[in-house]
């Protein structure tokens, strides 16, 4: 029997070419990059996933997620940078930031937007890894359609859907975009599955890197559960001022916030009981669905992480979400290892299948 988790999908995401990543000042290869989807898209596909297109939602689902500011910035960043000339003079083919309002610099001052289209990233952006080019915003607003998609079908009776969002969102908080991301899909899948009847969600990131965005976007609520499994910041890793077990929330969401920091080196078995733990949490806070923001970064061998999570281990990962027994939005995050990130996605899907 094949997989019965439908793929959600658009073509628009190769829009998106970031070409490169400014990391410490150098030029690098991007790693987030359009052969990611393209290779969990075949895999899926070979295991009999159903592909259904994403479809485009309104403004307002995002808008209750993210401010207007930034989308506003989103929306035009590209056309002004190039309007500027900047392409050619000084010959940056992406929109990068370069100056930050640090609270050092701004002290009790509520910082401009700056005038110069070449400074301006840098009131939106919190680090100069994460490039805009011609198509990002439309690849960016596509990837959100997908979450939108995914999280109406749930909505609807489906026990479990996939969104193949590219780029990426979980860093991303309500007013800065960054970590090769740009829109908090996560995020807006809950939002959207609390519009449609849910009175309480829960967000489960197990990326390999902590889900900062969903945390902050949720921080003072506590009918949106945030709970992240990831590479403890305090020994090195992005995005590295964030992500300790002692944040949980405030206000009416303390508690509604858990995170399960692990050291590097770290594989199944402490992995797995930090996912387990994390579902738990979701259910004691009363979810009544599920968005499970799937990276695959933290399996052995991906370049961007230093856990050492197995297939086996992912698996086991979609079978502890499944027990549950709430509806579940996947959204994809993170995992740059091409060789391996098909299989690593569809052994998830499968875990999460497998009692159907």
């Amino acid at each position: 029997m094949g997989l019965s988790i439908p793929l959600v999908w658009s073509d628009d995401h190769r829009l998106h070419e970031p070409n490169a990543e400014i990391w410490v000042g150098v030029r690098t290869p991007a790693a987030e990059t359009a052969p990611r989807a393209e290779t969990i898209r075949e895999a899926l596909v070979a295991a009999g996933a159903e592909v259904v297109a994403a479809v485009s939602h309104d403004d307002a689902q995002i808008e209750a997620v993210h401010d207007t500011a930034l989308l506003a910035f989103l929306a035009s960043a590209w056309r002004d940078w190039e309007a500027a000339g900047l392409p050619e003079d000084p010959g940056q083919d992406r929109v990068v930031p370069y100056i930050f309002p640090h609270p050092g610099l701004v002290g009790p001052l509520e910082p401009l937007v700056p005038a110069a289209t070449w400074a301006r990233p840098g009131a939106f952006c919190f680090d100069t890894m994460t490039l805009i080019g011609p198509g990002t915003w439309q690849a960016a607003r596509a990837a959100a359609d997908a979450a939108l998609t995914a999280a109406d079908l749930v909505s609807g009776g489906r026990r479990a859907v996939y969104a193949c969002c590219r780029p990426p969102g979980p860093h991303v908080t309500r007013s800065a975009y960054g970590g090769a991301g740009y829109l908090n899909n996560a995020a807006i899948a809950a939002e959207r599955l609390r519009d449609l009847g849910a009175a309480r969600v829960g967000i489960v990131d197990i990326d390999a890197h902590h889900g900062n965005g969903a945390q902050s976007i949720f921080w003072e609520r506590n009918d949106v559960f945030t709970g992240s499994v990831h590479v403890d910041p305090e020994t090195g890793w992005f995005p590295h001022y964030l992500g300790t077990a002692g944040e949980l929330g405030a206000g009416v969401g303390s508690e509604a916030n858990r995170n399960v920091p692990l050291p590097p080196g770290t594989g199944d078995a402490d992995w797995l009981r930090g996912v387990a733990e994390l579902v738990q949490a979701a259910r004691s806070n009363g979810a009544e669905a599920l968005v499970l923001a799937l990276g695959v970064d933290a399996a052995g061998g991906d370049p961007e992480s230093p856990l050492q999570v197995t297939t086996g281990g992912y698996h086991e990962a979609g079978r502890i979400v499944a027990s549950a027994g709430l509806p579940c939005v996947v959204v994809q995050e993170g995992g740059y290892d091409l060789a391996s990130i098909g299989e690593l996605v569809l052994a998830t899907l499968e875990g999460l299948d497998a009692d159907a």
